[in-house]
C-alpha cells in the first residue's frame, strides 16, 4: 500500500471514530418511524429468537442508558467491519503470476 494510501485509509478511520464517538450523544431517544410503528402494533407476545451481543448499541456491562456504552459498541462494530473487510480484501487479491525460469 502506498503512502498516499495508508494516509487517505487512516482518514476514512479516523472520520468512522469520531462519528462513532460522537453520535450517541446527539442521536434523538425518541423511536423512528418503523420502530414507533413496531411499538404500536405489536401483540403481548415478543419473539426472542436471537439476541445480538450488543442490542441497541449498548454494552450490558455499562447499562441501557449509558451513552459511553453506545460509543463503545460503535467502535467495536467499526473495527470489526474493518477487520472482516482486510481478511476479505487480503483473501481476494490479486497474486502475482510466479515467473517461469
Amino acid at each position: 500500500m502506498s503512502p498516499k494510501d495508508k494516509k487517505f485509509v487512516m482518514a476514512g478511520l479516523a472520520i468512522c471514530i469520531i462519528i462513532a464517538v460522537l453520535a450517541p450523544f446527539i442521536a434523538s431517544s425518541n423511536p423512528d418511524g418503523l420502530e414507533k410503528t413496531a411499538e404500536d402494533i405489536s401483540t403481548t407476545q415478543e419473539s426472542n429468537s436471537y439476541n445480538a451481543p450488543m442490542s441497541d448499541y449498548t454494552i450490558p456491562l455499562l447499562g441501557e442508558d449509558n451513552p459511553y456504552g453506545g460509543a463503545i459498541a460503535l467502535i467495536i462494530g467499526i473495527l470489526i467491519t474493518l477487520a472482516i473487510a482486510y481478511v476479505a480484501a487480503v483473501l481476494l487479491r490479486r497474486r502475482k503470476p510466479e515467473s517461469l525460469e
